[in-house]
């Protein structure tokens, strides 16, 4: 079972704000966690997506990446979920628990 979730998002001021796709990751990582307490055997987790990129359906207009594409100068810009990411990775995932 593939969910994909999608966001707007803006920067403002080099930063981009995106509390629904961090509030997303949280919660799809702690079940993951939760699964695997319960015997499940999950062995990876894939995140979608990393960068911003050409959609199908929706062109440029969605944007699903953790990475914010500038794609006028190509510049990539770290989102606030690509930091929450990052944290709960680097912790094991234990601020989850």
């Amino acid at each position: 079972m593939f969910i994909y979730a999608a966001f707007d998002d803006i920067v403002e001021n080099g930063r981009v704000h995106d509390a629904g796709r961090v509030e997303y990751v949280e919660q799809h990582l702690q079940a993951v966690h939760e699964l695997n307490e319960e015997g499940m055997g999950i062995e990876g987790y894939y995140l979608w997506s990393l960068m911003d990129n050409f959609e199908w359906s929706f062109g440029y207009d969605k944007r699903f990446g953790i990475l914010y594409v500038d794609f006028d100068s190509q510049e990539r810009i770290w989102k606030d979920s690509a930091y929450r990411y990052e944290e709960i990775i680097k912790s094991n995932r234990s601020i989850l628990i």
